[in-house]
């Protein structure tokens, strides 16, 4: 996909990338954060958690700053830059229509996929938007949505600018923010930082590495499940928690069913059919394929994905679990769980969903799972891991062979590009989903064959995996620049 160069707005220091061999070390800050289960997974829209879910998200809380400011009713012009990887897939993730709808007061977990269309072809059409729900604007897209694509903020390379004026043209406000992954947004401003709000408590088992979490089970005889649930009872009851728990395991069914119900083409223009409900059709038109090819699981764990990948892509209502573009792995895996293993049972659904959260957490306190900012491997990659250590879990595995399993799921998928072809999330990334499900369910029966102990610790593949992102090109962190999305003519 094309978009016309804007021109430069402002003075930005761009990213240098580091030197091959020497690489920052984790924050302290970051290992510093307390993570819940609801910071792994939302349930939001398709197609990416960072170009997408993040930015509507951003665009929301600027106007909620403008309102607490009582700027929103004199604010009558608004322009939104966005830089880096932003800037670069934007058009092909959906970010346009994310900060419209933002500015325009929804929420991507409240909104109905079926509603955005026609509140953005409104704005285009008339030429105003209706900030916040409350006030009309003007809104000329091609002058108030600049994409800097020359250009990335020196904090991380999915950056927005958000600039508040008055009807004189004075600049009343202006604001940065920073879609960091899994739909998470933070700002300059410490007290505006989704990531530190309500984390100033005090957790009975508090952990930023898989030693320490491992060290923990040692100590209590808790499992990872037992020990995350421990540590979210800081933060609401143990009914809540369920709820919440059982809200994002229905999503994820949900979200499968209705891929499986759906066919045609996916937007975007790369003319990509849907294959889910083929698929789906077919196995269920022949059962008595199980019994000629013992490999047909495999097939519906393939559909799985395909299914969640390919709402995704649409923009459906998926689960961030823990970014939208590997959001078809862990509920993929989680269905075979459910559908294919002895014994399952919604108690280990919960506790599927806790160990992987306990599992995403070390990634985001210790690396990252942004594909701007590590590649495919802190999306899929990370998706993959948590999902592997996760069904070892539920399937009577030791801590130690969850922490081998996680490990594994990871160590083979190192290196991992994210270079999506016109930006979208559809190739490579849909099939990329159906193998990621694929590794952590052999991760999963490989660790559960061992007893636990393996030469490469979780926490060193994790620490493999940051340097090998810090090292990675800018062109292979979901910029489109480089891999399949150069190699490959579009259609």
């Amino acid at each position: 996909m094309s978009s016309k160069k804007s021109k430069s707005r402002g003075s930005v220091t761009p990213v240098v990338p580091p030197t091959p061999g020497h690489h920052t070390p984790v924050p302290t800050s970051q290992l510093d954060l307390n993570l819940s289960v609801t910071d792994l997974y939302t349930i939001g829209i398709g197609p990416s958690s960072s170009h997408t879910v993040g930015p509507m998200r951003a665009a929301k809380r600027f106007v909620d700053y403008l309102a607490s400011r009582a700027l929103l009713e004199t604010t009558n012009r608004v322009i939104v830059e966005l830089f880096g990887s932003l800037a670069l897939t934007g058009h092909g993730h959906g970010t346009d229509i994310a900060i419209l709808a933002g500015l325009s007061g929804e929420r991507p977990s409240l909104i109905d996929p079926e509603a955005i269309a026609p509140l953005v072809s409104r704005i285009r059409e008339t030429h105003c938007l209706h900030l916040g729900g409350i006030r009309d604007i003007p809104f000329f897209e091609d002058q108030n949505l600049v994409f800097q694509k020359d250009q990335m903020l020196p904090e991380h390379s999915n950056g927005m600018r958000f600039h508040a004026y008055s009807k004189a043209g004075d600049l009343l406000v202006q604001k940065d923010y920073f879609s960091v992954g899994g739909g998470y947004v933070v700002s300059h401003d410490e007290g505006d930082r989704a990531e530190t709000k309500g984390h100033n408590i005090r957790l009975p088992h508090p952990f930023t590495s898989a030693a320490e979490l491992l060290a923990i089970g040692q100590d209590t005889g808790k499992s990872i499940a037992d020990i995350m649930r421990a540590n979210e009872a800081c933060w609401r009851s143990d009914a809540e928690t369920n709820d919440f728990l059982d809200r994002v395991s229905t999503a994820m069914i949900n979200c499968i069913q209705r891929g499986c119900e759906t066919s045609g083409i996916l937007p975007g223009g790369l003319q990509v059919k849907r294959r889910a409900g083929s698929l789906y059709r077919e196995l269920m038109d022949n059962p008595e394929r199980a019994s000629r090819d013992p490999l047909t699981v495999l097939d519906w764990v393939n559909l799985y994905a395909l299914a969640v990948n390919e709402e995704n892509a649409a923009g459906g209502r998926v689960v961030t679990a823990p970014t939208n573009g590997a959001a078809g792995v862990i509920p993929a895996v989680l269905k075979y769980y459910q559908r294919f293993c002895v014994g399952a049972t919604m108690d280990g659904t919960r506790n599927f969903l806790l160990t992987a959260a306990a599992i995403g957490s070390i990634y985001k306190k210790r690396a990252s799972i942004s594909a701007a900012e590590v590649g495919c491997q802190g999306e899929v990659g990370v998706a993959c891991s948590m999902a592997a250590g996760a069904l070892t879990a539920v399937l009577g595995g030791t801590n130690e062979q969850v922490e081998n399993a996680a490990e594994i799921g990871m160590e083979h998928n190192l290196g991992l590009t994210c270079d999506p072809i016109g930006g979208l999330v559809q190739i490579p990334c849909i099939e990329r989903n159906t193998m990621g499900a694929m590794k952590a369910i052999n991760a999963a029966r490989l660790a559960l064959a061992g007893d636990g102990t393996h030469v490469v610790s979780l926490d060193e593949v994790i620490e493999t995996m940051r340097q090998t992102g810090e090292d990675m090109l800018s062109k292979y962190k979901e910029t489109s620049q480089g891999g399949l999305a150069v190699n490959v003519v579009e259609c």
